[in-house]
């Protein structure tokens, strides 16, 4: 039998932490705890934003989107997690594995993306708010949300494709507890280099170019909040950006560390562990982050426990 086929008939075998048996259950408890607040957390987001009427505005619209793919994001990894983190089955088939490694791709990209056209809503609301609802109309926000979805699809297709096309000889152990990147090219059987400087290239511009829009708007909302005059002015503003500056820096900080690295330089344990923060941990933070420090979702959320509360006087603008 062809060698180059082996891993195409049999599928792969996913090793994650099998070295350390003890961790593995451990981390199946956090695992699960973390899916759960996944699920739960971003699931009220989505249903608070569209119950409340006072939530339908292009920062709300953003925010469910975002919560929608932190669920689709966790989703298509956890699962098939804890079953190799519960049994000792740790094999995954070729289709299965080809499925993760192109949705894992297109919404990580999808993210990447997503972040930066929250931030270009909060610089119109902050530094052009007479002309926000003119300009963040429902048209452009749909083809902001239809670009980001097509960008991220076409960058995971030719990222996964140049990926699997790699020969393996044979080699189906990957050393991970997920079909990702960094681990499908590591069991090539040639030299990677052109693949993984291609990468390169992509990861900076699906990458570094959001963050530097990201970081563009921020520079000229610094500039607005500091031309305000009063301290409440201030502190709305502040508080409507801090809650997207805390999910930008955690997510970006971990992917950064993670993929714009040639070579992969990362150790394998503590790439393990980062992958494992931002496809777990950052999706179940996301919604307590937005939700602590928003007043209207805090009202919204309410509403959708049927908890009673005392209704704002005040007329709702864009709030954080």
């Amino acid at each position: 039998m062809d060698q180059s086929n082996y891993s195409s008939l049999h599928g792969f075998i996913l090793l994650g932490f099998s070295d350390h048996p003890k961790l593995e259950t451990i981390l199946s408890g956090v695992v699960t705890i973390f899916y759960l607040i996944t699920l739960v957390g971003n699931t009220a987001v989505i249903l608070a934003s569209l119950l409340d009427s006072h939530l339908h505005t292009p920062m709300y619209f953003f925010l469910r989107n975002l919560s929608f793919l932190d669920l689709c994001f966790t989703t298509s990894t956890v699962p098939q997690m804890l079953v190799s983190l519960w049994g000792p089955d740790k094999t995954i088939s070729y289709v299965g594995c080809v499925i993760q490694l192109y949705v894992y791709t297109w919404l990580g990209s999808s993210e990447c993306l997503l972040l930066a056209v929250m931030s270009y809503d909060r610089f119109i609301a902050i530094c052009k708010p007479l002309h926000y609802f003119m300009i963040m109309n429902s048209h452009l926000c749909l083809k902001m949300i239809v670009m980001v979805w097509s960008i991220s699809l076409a960058n995971s297709v030719i990222l996964c494709t140049l990926t699997l096309n790699l020969p393996r000889c044979g080699n189906k152990l990957l050393d991970h507890f997920l079909c990702e990147f960094p681990a499908m090219v590591k069991i090539a059987c040639v030299d990677t280099t052109t693949v993984e400087m291609s990468v390169f290239a992509l990861g900076i511009v699906i990458v570094l170019t959001p963050l530097i829009l990201i970081l563009i708007s921020y520079g000229y909302i610094a500039k607005a909040v500091l031309r305000m005059k009063t301290k409440a002015g201030q502190r709305k503003a502040m508080n409507t950006c801090g809650s997207h500056l805390t999910v930008v820096s955690i997510f970006y900080g971990t992917v950064i560390y993670m993929y714009l690295q040639p070579g992969n330089s990362a150790s394998k344990d503590r790439g393990k562990f980062l992958t494992l923060f931002y496809t777990i941990v950052t999706p179940s933070l996301n919604p307590l982050i937005y939700t602590l420090r928003n007043k209207d979702m805090k009202v919204a959320l309410r509403k959708l426990m049927r908890v009673p509360h005392k209704s704002s006087k005040k007329k709702r603008n864009w709030k954080s």
